[in-house]
């Protein structure tokens, strides 16, 4: 199993997650705003992999992110946002995620991503 942070301010994309992943993380943290889970992380240096929302209150996704780099350069980071544009990719991998997600997406596409940056994650 591996250890996710979830960062959302809505509960319901949180829910959405916890479902998504719960063969795959029975207990995911959750932050949500971006202040929280750079504690979160700092506190947690076991963390495998954030999926990092980008549009949030008191610090945005991109933020965090920054914040996170400065004292873990190896955890996984994903972007999701819902909040599309095409600049939002590059500007969420300079701000250091290492991938990107759009909003919506379905179970299945998370898992892909989730494949291709872990080694033995469960295809559901």
């Amino acid at each position: 199993m591996k250890k996710i942070l979830i960062v959302d301010d809505d509960f319901a994309s949180q829910l959405m997650l916890e479902i998504m992943l719960e063969d795959y993380c029975k207990f995911p943290l959750i932050a949500t705003n971006g202040m929280v889970a750079v504690r979160l992380c700092k506190e947690n240096p076991d963390i495998d992999i954030i999926l990092m929302d980008i549009k949030m209150p008191e610090l945005d996704g991109y933020q965090a992110t920054k914040k996170i780099r400065e004292f873990n350069k190896d955890i996984i980071i994903i972007a999701q946002t819902s909040y599309a544009f095409p600049e939002d990719r590059e500007k969420a991998i300079n701000a250091g995620c290492n991938d990107y997600l759009s909003k919506p997406y379905n179970q299945s596409d998370l898992m892909e991503l989730l494949k291709k940056w872990t080694n033995n994650i469960m295809i559901l």
